[in-house]
This record gives structure tokens, sequence and C-alpha cells, in this order.
């Protein structure tokens, strides 16, 4: 069967959730010689997810916030089957925003790994940086290319995020901070910001009224083009989510 975005309803022989990660702290500690960058950061697993139906057949659907996205084999969910050599027809139900930094389709290849059986981290690691930590989840620190996954104890958090309408490009902020030179810390303790705010100079204003609104310095998610503080601080553009323990 094609890879497509429309299918017969039938029952579900798996439903599995597929959590955001919003990384805490991230620093970029080098380069390999094959281009990959060597990170060390702070992730935590928070209660934005996306929800993957399994059933019977080969084929993708992606509906919600991740409507006319791709379903083809460069999907990261048809990667993650592909390396866990299994079969299905898989329905994604996108909360996580597209471009968000919040790991979004990271999350559904952990989600297709974790429901095929598959815990290894550095298998994890080919699909993307950020698949390793959510497949293990909860709260950990992660190094090297992102198969080096430590756990760390759980702690209960709130966090208040604005998902500005517009994304960003993961593999043109880390080029932008190759260019840099690097490193160049933001002020929230992300090596990225700087490259995310050249890649996209909107990020500034969005950044500016939630410091304004909630009176804490905002911090980047990942890549952008999310920004969060500590704390509840709803509002218009701002939600709420919590730390869960994966």
């Amino acid at each position: 069967m094609t890879p497509s975005t429309t299918g017969t309803e039938i029952s579900a022989i798996a439903i599995v959730r597929a959590p955001a990660k919003l990384t805490l702290s991230l620093r970029v500690t080098g380069v390999r010689d094959d281009g990959y960058h060597l990170l060390d950061a702070e992730m935590v697993t928070v209660d934005l997810f996306d929800t993957l139906s399994f059933r019977d057949g080969d084929g993708l659907e992606i509906t919600g916030a991740g409507a006319g996205l791709p379903v083809d084999d460069t999907n990261l969910v048809r990667r993650a089957l592909a390396l866990a050599e299994r079969r299905a027809h898989v329905q994604v139900d996108k909360r996580i925003p597209p471009g968000a930094g919040l790991g979004g389709g990271s999350a559904d290849a952990a989600a297709v790994l974790r429901w095929a059986g598959i815990t290894d981290t550095a298998a994890a690691a080919t699909l993307g940086a950020d698949v390793p930590f959510c497949l293990v989840g909860g709260r950990a620190r992660v190094r090297g290319i992102g198969e080096v996954v430590e756990p760390l104890a759980f702690e209960p958090a709130a966090y208040t995020l604005v998902i500005p309408p517009f994304g960003c490009a993961t593999a043109e902020v880390y080029r932008r901070w190759d260019a840099l030179g690097g490193p160049h810390a933001g002020a929230g303790g992300n090596d990225l910001e700087a490259a995310a705010l050249e890649v996209e100079p909107r990020l500034a204003a969005v950044r500016d009224r939630l410091r304004a609104a909630t009176g804490r310095t905002p911090r980047l998610a990942g890549s952008g083009s999310t920004w969060f503080v500590e704390g509840e601080h709803p509002g218009d553009e701002r939600i709420v989510v919590h730390a869960v323990d994966r």
C-alpha cells in the first residue's frame, strides 16, 4: 500500500502516546569530522503529546497540527518502522507543532521504536539527535550526538510556552551556528539562541513579549521556535505544560 493521508478507519491494534521534550539547557561542545554536532543538554518530557495508532497494513496518515507533512519514506515514522524492520499502518494525531523545537518528529519516531520493542539509543540516534532521549523519556542529561542519555531524578515542574505560528529549520540553525564560529551562549543557557535569532529574526519579538508578560528571562527550546519560562503564566498565546516522568 502506498503511504497516504487518507484511509479506512478500522480498529487500532495499539495506541501509543508520543510526548514532547523540552530542552532546558543546550551546549554545543564540538563538531565531529562527519559534521555531526556534539551536545551536552538537559531535557525533560512534558505533557504535550502526539498520539500514534497502529493497525495492520502499511501506510501513514497525519492529522491535527501536522496535516500536510510528507508521509513518504522521508518521514521519521516511516524511517523508524524501517529501522525496526516492522510493518504497520500508522495514524498520527499531532498536537506538537512541527518546527517548534519540541521534538515532535523525534517523539513520533521514538513511539514507533517503543511499540516495536527497540530500546537501543545508539540505533535511535541514527534517526536524529532527539530520538534517543524521547525513547528513554523523563529527565536526563544528553551528550554525544544524542545517543548518551543519563537519566536524572524526576523533578515536578511547570513551564509556560509560547509556540509561534512559524517554525525554525534545525539544520539551518546549526549551519548558522557553524558560520558564527561558536560558542554563542544565549541568556537562557542555549548555545543555539544567537543562530536561531539570525535564521528567524521574528523570534526576538516573541521572546520580548514573554519576558514582559512574566518578568522572567525566556529560554529557547532546542533550535526554536518555542520560547519558555519556568512556572505557570497562562495567557492568550501562552500554554502551560508540566514535566512528566516518561
